[in-house]
């Protein structure tokens, strides 16, 4: 058995698979998946997974180089805006770069994935992009 956190085969086979670069977006409920995309689906219920556990587990096994943020997160204030404020202050997503909410659905047309969360927080959408640990 695996001795990180996640368990999700279809979630760990994509991260193991990343090069540096490659793009993956964590979700919420409501965010559109473009054709072409794949979609790894963990959403049972509203807020089941919810968006920050779904990241917080991502990142026990990605490297991350930079993360993109829609814009309106900040006017929106969701609470996990505080949380992504934290793993940003800390390291954890590297750069960050805010762009509005359309540029953001037209950058994750580029993602080698996207995985929904059940989050039903407003913006709660992160791009992750994969860096490298040498």
């Amino acid at each position: 058995m695996k001795k990180t956190p996640l368990l999700n085969v279809a979630l760990s086979r994509l991260i193991a698979s990343l090069g540096h670069g490659d793009l993956v977006v964590i979700g919420d409920a409501g965010l559109p998946v473009p054709p072409g995309v794949e979609l790894i689906d963990l959403a049972l219920t509203q807020g089941i997974p919810d968006f920050i556990s779904t990241l917080n587990v991502v990142l026990s096994e990605m490297q991350v180089e930079r993360h993109v943020l829609a814009s309106e997160i900040l006017d929106k204030q969701p609470t996990a805006l505080v949380a992504l404020d934290k793993l940003h202050a800390e390291g954890a997503l590297g750069q960050r770069q805010l762009v509005d909410h359309e540029q953001f659905k037209i950058l994750s047309r580029q993602a080698r994935a996207i995985v929904r969360t059940g989050e039903c927080q407003p913006y709660c959408n992160i791009v992750l992009a994969a860096g490298v640990t040498f």
